[in-house]
């Protein structure tokens, strides 16, 4: 059990000196989520971390049908 709370601070302190060096906007939360989706992919953090990154899904989100009209 300590192993686990000593990792997760570990990786919340690190992932925050990364923020801060490479001056990213984005909160911590989005960050680890976006390292957990691009874990085994082979690209660069910064490219990854870009604001850039998301605006692409944004736009695949607009042509995605409706389940339901309301």
């Amino acid at each position: 059990m300590k192993t686990q709370i000593w990792t997760a601070i570990s990786v919340y302190v690190l992932v925050a000196i990364v923020k801060k060096r490479l001056g990213i906007e984005r909160d911590l939360y989005t960050i680890l989520q976006i390292l957990s989706a691009t874990l085994f992919e082979k690209t660069q953090l910064e490219q990854a971390l870009s604001q850039n990154s998301g605006s692409a899904d944004e736009g695949q989100l607009l042509n995605q049908l409706l389940l339901f009209d309301l």
